[in-house]
């Protein structure tokens, strides 16, 4: 789960007025989580609010070679893994948003951006042949010249073999899909969520306290 303290000292200034004046803060925070789970959908929607950083051209490739049901171009929601796994919750005297659950291993990275450093690795690799165990070719022209054609479990006319796959590092851009901008020690309410939260207040402050 992805923690952060919000700063946004409008917010804290006229949250403090209201708490003041009333003995329970539960039903306003609870508007405002309500309020913050509702900017995080947006985000979703609008694939950023500003745009998230496009998606790279291998990536896109892909996905529309795979396109095997799941979301083909849209960003951070390739099966829906991370969106359905945000979350909200609020008590006398905090709201909070946040991600997790099934999506823990990669939220954070993609909410603040980072450097993955993959180790190197053995892989299998199996290639089409034919009957008299040659290798089946994509093509004699073009970039399909010479390269030879993968084989699926299924096909039993293959010729197997590893190969080494050294160290690499996979870099992730930053894409804020939750509410807020800034590092997980410095966070601020991205100017949508930061109103949304004003507006909250400025409802609550309209009705009478108990």
């Amino acid at each position: 789960m992805i923690t952060v303290d919000i700063n946004d000292d409008g917010a804290r200034r006229k949250i403090g007025d209201i708490l003041e004046r009333l003995t329970d803060g539960r039903p306003m925070f609870q508007r405002i989580a309500a309020a913050l789970e509702a900017e995080t959908e947006a985000n979703f929607a609008a694939q950023g609010r500003p745009h998230w950083v496009p998606l790279a051209a291998a990536t896109i490739a892909a996905r529309q070679k795979r396109n095997n049901g799941g979301t083909v171009l849209k960003m951070l929601q390739d099966h829906g893994i991370l969106a359905s796994s945000i979350s909200s919750d609020y008590g006398a005297d905090f709201a909070l948003i946040g991600a997790g659950g099934a999506a823990r291993a990669y939220a954070a990275i993609h909410q603040f951006g980072g450097t993955i450093d993959r180790a190197p690795y053995s892989t299998r690799v199996r290639l089409r042949t034919d009957a008299k165990g040659n290798l089946i070719r994509q093509g004699d022209e073009g970039s399909a010249r010479g390269r030879a054609v993968f084989a699926k479990d299924k096909h039993k006319r293959a010729r197997e073999t590893w190969a080494q796959v050294d160290a690499y590092q996979v870099t992730i851009p930053a894409r804020p899909y939750l509410p807020f901008t800034g590092s997980s020690v410095s966070a601020t309410l991205q100017p949508e969520a930061s109103r949304a939260v004003m507006d909250v207040l400025i409802r609550f402050l309209s009705e009478p306290l108990s």
